[in-house]
Protein backbone atom coordinates (compact mmCIF):
# COMPACT_ATOMS: atom_id res chain seq x y z
CA UNK A 1 0.00 0.00 0.00
CA UNK A 2 1.13 3.57 -0.50
CA UNK A 3 1.28 4.70 3.00
CA UNK A 4 3.28 1.76 4.34
CA UNK A 5 5.66 2.84 1.22
CA UNK A 6 5.37 6.30 2.65
CA UNK A 7 5.95 5.25 6.24
CA UNK A 8 8.90 3.80 5.23
CA UNK A 9 10.48 6.27 3.20
CA UNK A 10 10.12 8.62 6.17
CA UNK A 11 12.07 6.86 8.55
CA UNK A 12 15.13 5.90 6.19
CA UNK A 13 15.10 9.78 4.76
CA UNK A 14 13.91 10.90 8.03
CA UNK A 15 16.60 13.75 7.80
CA UNK A 16 15.70 15.02 4.41
CA UNK A 17 11.55 15.41 5.58
CA UNK A 18 12.61 16.69 8.97
CA UNK A 19 14.04 19.61 7.11
CA UNK A 20 11.21 19.79 5.00
CA UNK A 21 9.27 20.13 8.11
CA UNK A 22 11.11 22.96 9.76
CA UNK A 23 11.84 24.87 6.59
CA UNK A 24 8.16 24.74 6.26
CA UNK A 25 6.42 25.15 9.71
CA UNK A 26 9.28 26.64 11.71
CA UNK A 27 7.85 26.98 15.30
CA UNK A 28 5.41 24.60 14.52
CA UNK A 29 8.06 21.92 14.21
CA UNK A 30 7.76 21.72 17.95
CA UNK A 31 4.08 20.58 17.93
CA UNK A 32 4.11 18.23 14.94
CA UNK A 33 7.19 15.88 16.84
CA UNK A 34 5.10 16.26 19.81
CA UNK A 35 2.09 14.76 18.11
CA UNK A 36 4.14 12.24 16.20
CA UNK A 37 5.58 10.94 20.27
CA UNK A 38 2.65 11.21 21.48
CA UNK A 39 0.35 9.48 18.86
CA UNK A 40 3.32 6.80 18.52
CA UNK A 41 3.31 5.98 22.47
CA UNK A 42 -0.46 6.92 23.14
CA UNK A 43 -2.49 4.74 20.39
CA UNK A 44 -2.31 1.18 19.36
CA UNK A 45 -3.35 1.72 16.18
CA UNK A 46 -0.16 3.86 15.00
CA UNK A 47 3.05 2.23 16.19
CA UNK A 48 4.09 2.19 13.07
CA UNK A 49 4.76 6.18 13.53
CA UNK A 50 8.63 6.57 14.35
CA UNK A 51 10.01 7.09 17.82
CA UNK A 52 13.65 6.39 18.06
CA UNK A 53 15.06 7.44 14.37
CA UNK A 54 12.77 10.38 14.86
CA UNK A 55 14.19 11.47 18.23
CA UNK A 56 17.57 11.03 17.01
CA UNK A 57 17.37 12.78 14.19
CA UNK A 58 15.73 15.86 15.73
CA UNK A 59 18.37 16.14 18.34
CA UNK A 60 21.17 16.48 15.30
CA UNK A 61 18.82 19.08 13.71
CA UNK A 62 19.18 20.49 17.20
CA UNK A 63 22.92 20.30 17.01
CA UNK A 64 22.95 22.85 13.96
CA UNK A 65 21.22 24.98 15.61
CA UNK A 66 17.66 24.54 13.76
CA UNK A 67 15.97 23.51 17.01
CA UNK A 68 16.49 23.86 20.80
CA UNK A 69 17.88 20.76 22.00
CA UNK A 70 16.12 21.44 25.73
CA UNK A 71 12.49 22.93 24.35
CA UNK A 72 13.04 19.44 22.76
CA UNK A 73 13.49 17.48 25.71
CA UNK A 74 11.11 18.95 27.43
CA UNK A 75 8.26 19.12 25.70
CA UNK A 76 8.83 15.43 23.92
CA UNK A 77 9.30 14.20 27.35
CA UNK A 78 5.65 15.77 28.21
CA UNK A 79 4.48 13.89 25.00
CA UNK A 80 5.69 10.68 25.52
CA UNK A 81 5.08 10.30 29.66
CA UNK A 82 1.51 11.96 28.46
CA UNK A 83 1.24 9.29 25.43
CA UNK A 84 1.83 6.24 27.86
CA UNK A 85 -0.78 7.81 30.82
CA UNK A 86 -3.60 7.97 27.61
CA UNK A 87 -2.70 4.40 26.42
CA UNK A 88 -2.90 3.10 29.69
CA UNK A 89 -6.46 4.28 30.18
CA UNK A 90 -8.05 3.20 27.03
CA UNK A 91 -6.37 0.06 27.96
CA UNK A 92 -8.27 0.04 31.60
CA UNK A 93 -11.09 1.46 29.89
CA UNK A 94 -11.36 -0.99 26.99
CA UNK A 95 -8.93 -3.48 26.75
CA UNK A 96 -10.36 -6.35 28.67
CA UNK A 97 -13.29 -6.63 25.69
CA UNK A 98 -10.72 -6.38 22.93
CA UNK A 99 -7.94 -8.80 24.35
CA UNK A 100 -10.62 -11.16 25.35
CA UNK A 101 -12.88 -10.89 22.73
CA UNK A 102 -12.48 -11.26 19.16
CA UNK A 103 -9.84 -9.54 16.88
CA UNK A 104 -10.21 -5.96 15.87
CA UNK A 105 -9.47 -5.15 12.45
CA UNK A 106 -7.58 -1.73 13.59
CA UNK A 107 -5.49 -3.83 16.01
CA UNK A 108 -3.25 -6.72 16.10
CA UNK A 109 -3.86 -8.64 18.65
CA UNK A 110 -0.31 -10.85 18.13
CA UNK A 111 1.11 -7.79 18.97
CA UNK A 112 -1.16 -7.65 22.27
CA UNK A 113 -0.19 -11.29 23.28
CA UNK A 114 3.64 -10.62 22.62
CA UNK A 115 3.22 -7.80 24.79
CA UNK A 116 1.68 -9.68 27.53
CA UNK A 117 4.26 -12.40 27.61
CA UNK A 118 6.64 -9.64 28.47
CA UNK A 119 4.64 -8.74 31.28
CA UNK A 120 5.04 -12.04 32.50
CA UNK A 121 8.67 -12.09 32.63
CA UNK A 122 9.68 -8.47 33.33
CA UNK A 123 7.27 -7.31 35.29
CA UNK A 124 6.75 -3.85 36.02
CA UNK A 125 10.12 -3.00 34.47
CA UNK A 126 8.32 -3.54 30.70
CA UNK A 127 7.15 -0.06 30.94
CA UNK A 128 10.50 1.04 30.54
CA UNK A 129 12.24 -1.55 29.13
CA UNK A 130 9.07 -1.12 26.39
CA UNK A 131 10.38 2.33 25.75
CA UNK A 132 13.08 1.05 23.37
CA UNK A 133 11.39 -2.18 21.20
CA UNK A 134 9.50 -0.61 18.74
CA UNK A 135 5.68 -1.78 18.49
CA UNK A 136 6.20 -3.08 21.99
CA UNK A 137 6.47 0.68 22.98
CA UNK A 138 2.86 1.06 21.60
CA UNK A 139 1.44 -1.65 22.88
CA UNK A 140 3.16 -1.97 26.51
CA UNK A 141 0.97 0.85 28.43
CA UNK A 142 -2.19 -0.79 27.03
CA UNK A 143 -1.39 -3.89 28.25
CA UNK A 144 -0.96 -2.29 31.65
CA UNK A 145 -3.96 -0.66 31.64
CA UNK A 146 -5.96 -3.50 31.02
CA UNK A 147 -5.41 -4.93 34.59
CA UNK A 148 -1.43 -6.07 34.84
CA UNK A 149 -0.60 -3.55 37.03
CA UNK A 150 -1.83 -0.38 39.57
CA UNK A 151 -1.74 3.29 38.28
CA UNK A 152 0.00 4.44 40.91
CA UNK A 153 3.09 1.88 40.06
CA UNK A 154 2.64 2.32 36.47
CA UNK A 155 3.14 6.28 36.12
CA UNK A 156 6.60 5.74 38.27
CA UNK A 157 7.72 3.68 35.43
CA UNK A 158 6.25 5.51 32.86
CA UNK A 159 8.20 9.04 33.84
CA UNK A 160 11.41 7.35 34.56
CA UNK A 161 11.04 5.28 31.20
CA UNK A 162 10.02 8.10 29.34
CA UNK A 163 12.64 10.47 30.43
CA UNK A 164 15.88 7.63 29.74
CA UNK A 165 14.24 7.22 26.42
CA UNK A 166 14.29 10.88 25.13
CA UNK A 167 17.14 11.45 26.78
CA UNK A 168 19.04 8.82 25.42
CA UNK A 169 17.75 8.63 21.79
CA UNK A 170 17.76 12.95 21.59
CA UNK A 171 20.88 13.23 23.13
CA UNK A 172 22.45 10.68 21.03
CA UNK A 173 21.78 12.74 18.16
CA UNK A 174 22.58 15.87 19.22
CA UNK A 175 25.90 14.64 19.99
CA UNK A 176 27.15 11.82 17.49
CA UNK A 177 24.09 12.94 14.48
CA UNK A 178 26.44 16.00 12.71
CA UNK A 179 29.28 13.74 12.76
CA UNK A 180 30.75 13.73 9.07
CA UNK A 181 30.36 9.92 8.30
CA UNK A 182 27.01 10.12 10.26
CA UNK A 183 25.80 12.64 8.02
CA UNK A 184 27.13 11.13 5.02
CA UNK A 185 26.02 7.65 6.02
CA UNK A 186 22.21 8.93 7.45
CA UNK A 187 19.81 6.57 6.77
CA UNK A 188 22.20 3.72 6.97
CA UNK A 189 22.71 5.27 10.51
CA UNK A 190 18.74 4.77 11.15
CA UNK A 191 17.88 1.71 9.60
CA UNK A 192 20.58 0.30 12.43
CA UNK A 193 19.03 2.66 14.97
CA UNK A 194 15.90 0.48 14.25
CA UNK A 195 17.53 -2.98 14.01
CA UNK A 196 19.61 -2.58 16.92
CA UNK A 197 16.11 -1.07 18.69
CA UNK A 198 13.83 -4.56 17.60
CA UNK A 199 16.67 -7.41 18.34
CA UNK A 200 15.64 -7.59 22.24
CA UNK A 201 11.85 -8.15 20.54
CA UNK A 202 13.07 -10.68 17.83
CA UNK A 203 15.43 -12.69 20.48
CA UNK A 204 12.94 -12.65 22.92
CA UNK A 205 10.54 -14.15 20.29
CA UNK A 206 12.54 -16.78 19.13
CA UNK A 207 13.74 -17.84 22.92
CA UNK A 208 9.98 -18.54 23.42
CA UNK A 209 9.39 -20.03 19.86
CA UNK A 210 12.29 -22.84 20.75
CA UNK A 211 11.36 -23.15 24.49
CA UNK A 212 7.82 -23.99 23.12
CA UNK A 213 8.84 -26.17 20.28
Amino acid sequence: MEWVKLCIDFVLHIDRYLSMIIEAYGLWTYLILFLIIFLETGLVVTPFLPGDSLLFAAGAFAAKGSLDVAWLFLLLSVAGILGDTVNYWIGNLVGPKIFHGKANRFLNKEHLKKTHHFYKKYGGKTIIIARFIPIIRTFAPFVAGIGSMKYGRFIIYNIVGGIAWIAICLFAGYLFGNLPIVKKNFSLVIFAIIIISIMPGVIEFLRHRYKHS
